[in-house]
Order: structure tokens, then C-alpha cells, then sequence
């Protein structure tokens, strides 16, 4: 049985930081679940208030179903009592009403609903997968609105009346206008989760609209820093913000956006450069290059 209620989840989670952490890979792709754990144990003395594993930095499209009930599994075992544990499902409707059973009866205190694979998809198919997943599990559900799964108003209208175990949207989007009518419309219904590629960037303004919260891949490599970050936010202390912006997020992007799928890659290279290495991505992600890495690690030592 999940240790946080859907309400309790909400509340949880908007109030800190949330931690996506990467899924450790032997050299043959396999999962290194003993780097997995040691990676856990030492985030575990920073504050967060929430724990998704696997998300997308943690590379969740290229994991086996076995993997992602592995990595699941070894997370819960590590969670502290204090902390929620949010699962994932995806790919088509049926294969995601499994996926989120199956992250229950592992410990999963949360789900996390990633985009459907593949095929476009209308707003009343997209009600319906995610109406299907929420009816197959008491955990509470956050849908990631990015790529197929572009929801309107009308349709998280919808779920939030018929499914109280719906509580959550993270935005991959930065699709504003829906971003205010969500907070203005379900302010304390819905935890609004700011998650575009190094979230950082956008915590600010997105703060304004109703987002207390957002997911960090840079707290896999530089915990303190994240952590400092988000407290500025959070104070709308935007001097310090501008100034994190420039000294590390801006030249960081800039590497990150050299080729697609460098946001998850680079987050891998930050842990290598700092001296814990996670394994290289799986296919079909690319690494950072030898002289990216190096241009990433000099870059790393002004944060950790």
C-alpha cells in the first residue's frame, strides 16, 4: 500500500525540489543496480520532496520492463520514509495500465504517465488513456505534457472532475496559456511541475505561474547547487537566479544543445566529470564527445 495518499502526494510534492535521477549502465547497457544504490545514498542527505525513478533522465524509453521494475524496486528500498517514490508507465494504453499496476505492487507511492508511443493522438483518446490508467491504480497520477501528449483545458478539466487520483501535471511544453488557466482553475487541485530540458532555465517564471516545482537532472551532479538554486527561486531572490543562470545554466545549454538527446547524455557526462561515473547512455542516445567532455568539466568544477 502507497505510504502518501493522491492529497498527501500533491501537497508533498510542491513543496521542494524534485529529484529524476539517471539509471546507471554497465558497459554491455545493462542496469548497474549497485552504482544505482550508491548513487541514491549519497543524494540521500539533500532535500528533495520527491523521488521519480525512472523518469527521462533516467532513461525510462530505453529500459526493458524488467529494468524499469528493477530500478523501481532498488529506489524504494533506498527511500527514506519521509520521501515519495514516483514510478512510470507509457507506451500504449494497455502496456501503461500494466506498467502502473505493476509500480504499485513494487512500493511506488506516485505515478508518472509519459506520452503515449508513436501515434498521434486526439483529445478524446488522450482522455481516455489516461482516464484507463488512472481507473487501474489508487496511486496518484501526474501526466507529462510534451511531445503526442499535448492536452487542452477542456480535457485535464475532464480528468480532474472524474479522477480524484489525478493530481498532477508536468508541462515539457512551456505552453503558457494553458499553464495559467490550469493554476487559475485548480490552484491546490493540481501540483504543476515545470519540466522543459534543464528546468532550471525557466523556474522563475514559471514560479509566477502556479509551478512551485520542477525536475532537476543537474541534482544528480551537483546536489548542493541545485538545491541552492531552487531556494533562490522560491525566495524570487532573481539577482542570485540571473546570476546561477550565467555563470553555469546558459554555457550548460549550450553544450546540451549541440545534439538531440544531449539532455539526458549530459547529465551522465556531469556525473563522470565529477568523479561518479553512471555508465554511458543506451541507443539510441549518443555520448558528449571526448572534447565535450572536457569543455563540460570545466564547467562543472564552478558548481560542485
Amino acid at each position: 500500500m502507497a505510504r502518501f495518499s493522491p492529497d498527501d502526494l500533491r501537497r508533498v510534492l510542491g513543496s521542494g525540489l524534485l529529484s529524476f535521477p539517471v539509471t546507471h549502465t554497465t558497459p554491455d547497457h545493462a542496469f548497474d543496480e549497485p552504482a544505482y544504490r550508491a548513487h541514491l545514498q549519497r543524494l540521500a542527505g539533500y532535500d528533495v520532496a520527491g523521488l521519480f525513478a525512472p523518469g527521462g533522465t533516467g532513461e525510462f524509453f530505453s529500459l526493458s520492463h524488467t529494468d524499469v521494475d528493477a530500478v523501481l524496486r532498488a529506489t524504494v528500498a533506498e527511500a527514506h520514509d519521509a520521501l515519495p517514490v514516483i514510478g512510470a508507465a507509457g507506451y500504449g494504453t494497455a502496456t501503461a495500465v500494466e506498467m502502473a499496476r505493476r509500480a504499485e505492487e513494487g512500493g511506488a507511492d506516485g505515478l508518472l504517465l509519459l506520452p503515449p508511443y508513436l501515434t498521434e493522438v486526439g483529445q478524446e483518446g488522450l482522455y481516455d488513456h489516461v482516464a484507463r490508467v488512472c481507473a487501474a491504480t489508487s496511486l496518484g497520477v501526474i501526466v507529462y505534457h510534451r511531445a503526442n501528449a499535448r492536452f487542452k483545458a477542456a480535457t485535464v478539466d475532464r480528468l480532474v472532475a472524474h479522477f480524484p487520483n489525478f493530481i498532477g501535471f508536468k508541462d515539457g511544453v512551456c505552453d503558457i496559456d494553458l499553464m495559467v488557466r490550469l493554476h487559475a482553475e485548480h490552484d491546490g487541485r493540481l501540483v504543476l511541475i515545470g519540466g522543459l530540458p534543464t528546468a532550471e532555465t525557466y523556474a522563475l517564471p514559471y514560479l509566477e505561474l502556479g509551478a512551485t516545482t520542477y525536475s532537476s537532472a543537474i541534482f544528480n551532479f551537483a546536489p548542493q547547487w541545485a538545491c541552492d538554486f531552487y531556494a533562490a527561486v522560491r525566495a524570487h531572490d532573481k539577482a542570485q537566479v540571473y546570476d546561477r543562470l550565467r555563470e553555469f545554466v546558459l554555457p550548460y545549454i549550450a553544450i546540451r544543445d549541440r545534439q538531440p538527446g544531449y539532455a539526458v547524455s549530459i547529465v551522465k557526462a556531469g556525473l563522470t566529470v565529477s568523479g561518479h561515473g553512471a555508465g554511458p547512455v543506451r541507443p539510441p542516445l549518443t555520448d558528449l564527445t571526448e572534447a565535450e567532455h572536457a569543455e563540460l568539466a570545466a564547467l562543472v568544477k564552478k558548481v560542485i
